[in-house]
């Protein structure tokens, strides 16, 4: 059943009036503080709005202050938001000082406005929202009066560059951001859950820690992996590949460059070729950096004819994949150029595309059981049925592959909402949606039914009585890419990785250098059976030595002295220093072995 409510919905619609009015009375504040301003665009985004201005100089936190100072007299003011109709010559009139806005029209007109958040559609019927003395090219909706305000639920939070139309070629503007909620208690809760996602950072913590860099020599966007984030990143491929072999799966492995052919025929060229990296001319021919695994993976089917008794056939691989994201959307391991996905795709009949479906929602539970993931939903995202032209496949295609995908969901118990219009240009498809422990959405992993691309490539077996017939295929990536999840896992568990997963497993602190010898032999005896040991031969202090273990979020500090070399037992201290005293060597062996076979959560 799906989760959405309609009180969920009602609120969403009272924020985005609420953030969108709150754009356009910042705008306002800006103007009567700058007026010679050039207006860019105010849209309400998630928890909050922008606005871009082209401005004299440089903001500053004095200006920040004021015009949240002004912002508060205008919600005071309760000035009522007006819409009314323009044509094109007096929208002109109007905005004649405002370059920006003049150019929106010029879309406008052209139908070509999409990234500005208006409707595109040509000959489209203009409108302006007018509070107080500010009025704006908009298309609303907004709150009646901008008394609806509550001045204590809004904060101007910060300035941050902008390309106009996020094109590095044109105009650097500012952009002001502020969030808006309906009281000063959603306000507070808000700010702070950013000041936990500050500490939670993926990207301060993987420096701390030490699990990737970025270079400039490089490339922007494109992620070196350091020792730690390889260990990381090694025992989760490690971990899904042999649950792939558990459930049947056969790894392969494909090529990193491919001749553009192969994504005509996928329908990625030309309508996706923006998202691709520039053609390499090979001997006369272009090649593309592969951005998706798919067309590879039905290759690998196509490589012989198939029977019905060979199916399903689960292919699977880790593959790494380039896909050119503009600059301003890279953000450290959670948007990123080149990034290596759990990748997989089951050719089956329709008979069994819903129990194989059903199998992959389940292989999802395991995964997130097993790493404490217990805040997730499904987002069903489905073809707009009052836009048909985006999507490839006829309505009989799009009605079989919607009514399976959404028994299928249905069956698996998941929470689930729908997202119309969602869908993929070849078939609907399920987003997993993970909340973190700072409340922000994280898309993990989409899994999709494709009855369209199968006809595209000649994917087909042959039936029980010797007809050709197209398989269907199931897409599927449960861990999604290493980047993205192990920058979640980082947020998620704040740099303190279960015991299986960290980098460092146990750290062992000799008292002083004549316990160097029995630290070593510790070590030696925990490393034979696969554990990840450092000795700590530094000349600190016994007490700064447990301090660096901690500050790494090492699991486990083994101190050694005197007692502990006779007896051969270690003093053990897990991290959040919390001692659980002496252990029998061979015991505490046995305890780290157990908790990694278990994939256990906790430390004993």
């Amino acid at each position: 059943m799906s989760t959405a409510t309609a009180a969920d919905t009602d609120r969403e619609a009272r924020l985005f009036r609420l953030r969108h009015s709150c754009a356009h009375v910042m705008a306002q504040a800006v103007l009567e503080r700058f007026p010679n301003a050039k207006l860019g665009i105010g849209p309400p985004i998630e928890d909050g709005f922008y606005y871009d201005f082209d401005l004299p100089r440089a903001l500053t936190p004095d200006d920040l202050a004021a015009i949240e100072k002004r912002m508060r007299a205008i919600v005071k003011g309760d000035h009522e938001f007006t819409c009314r109709p323009v044509d094109d010559a007096e929208a002109r009139a109007m905005f004649a000082g405002q370059p920006y806005k003049l150019e929106i029209l010029d879309d406008l007109a052209a139908g070509t406005a999409d990234d500005v958040g208006v409707d595109a559609a040509a000959g489209v019927e203009l409108t302006v929202y007018t509070q107080d003395t500010f009025t704006d090219l908009c298309r609303g909706p907004h709150v009646e009066r901008t008394g609806a305000i509550d001045p204590d639920g809004v904060k101007l939070l910060r300035v941050s560059g902008a390309y106009w139309r996020g094109d590095e070629h044109r105009p650097m503007l500012q952009r002001i951001y502020g969030t808006a909620w309906e009281s000063k208690d959603e306000l507070d809760d808000y700010l702070r859950r950013v000041e936990e996602a500050k500490l939670r950072d993926h990207r301060k913590i993987g420096q701390d820690l030490e699990l990737f860099t970025f270079s400039a020599e490089v490339g922007r966007g494109l992620p070196i992996w350091l020792p730690n984030g390889t260990t990381i990143r090694n025992e989760l491929e490690r971990w899904a590949k042999d649950t792939e072999t558990q459930w049947g799966y056969q790894q392969i492995v494909t090529p990193h460059i491919t001749r553009g052919e192969l994504y005509r025929i996928s329908g990625h060229l030309p309508y996706y070729e923006d998202d691709l990296y520039a053609p390499i001319d090979i001997e006369g021919e272009e090649y593309y950096l592969r951005p998706m695994n798919c067309p590879h993976h039905h290759m690998a089917y196509k490589a012989r004819p198939r029977s019905y008794r060979e199916l399903p056939i689960r292919f699977a691989e880790y593959g790494t994949v380039y896909r050119f994201e503009r600059s301003g959307q890279l953000h450290g391991l959670m948007r990123t150029r080149g990034f290596t996905q759990n990748d997989a795709h089951i050719y089956c009949t329709m008979e069994q595309a819903h129990g194989e479906f059903l199998d992959v929602m389940r292989m999802h539970e395991y995964y997130y059981r097993t790493l404490g993931i217990t805040d997730y939903e499904i987002l069903l995202a489905l073809r707009d049925p009052n836009d048909r032209s985006k999507y490839h496949g006829d309505d009989a295609m799009w009605d079989l592959a919607e009514s399976v995908t959404r028994k299928v969901v249905e069956d698996s118990g998941i929470p689930y909402r729908e997202d119309v219009g969602g869908a993929a240009h070849y078939g609907p498809k399920l987003d997993f949606i993970i909340r973190s422990v700072t409340g922000k959405e994280f898309a993990a992993s989409t899994c999709q039914l494709d009855l369209y691309m199968p006809a595209r490539f000649g994917l087909t077996y042959v039936d029980s009585s010797g007809r050709e017939e197209h398989v269907a295929v199931l897409h599927r990536a449960p861990l999604g890419s290493h980047e993205r999840f192990v920058a979640f896992l980082t947020e998620q568990y704040f740099g303190a990785f279960p015991l299986w997963l960290a980098p460092i497993q146990a750290r062992v602190v000799p008292i002083g250098d004549r316990h160097l010898p029995y630290a070593h032999e510790v070590a030696d005896r925990l490393r034979r059976t696969g554990r990840r040991v450092e000795v700590d031969d530094s000349d600190e202090q016994m007490g700064k030595k447990i301090r660096n273990a901690e500050a790494l979020k090492v699991p486990y500090m083994l101190v050694v002295g005197d007692r502990e070399a006779e007896s051969q037992t270690v003093a053990v201290r897990t991290r959040g220093r919390k001692n659980l005293g002496a252990r029998p060597l061979d015991e505490h062996v046995a305890v780290m072995q157990r908790l990694v076979d278990e994939r256990s959560l906790e430390l004993a």
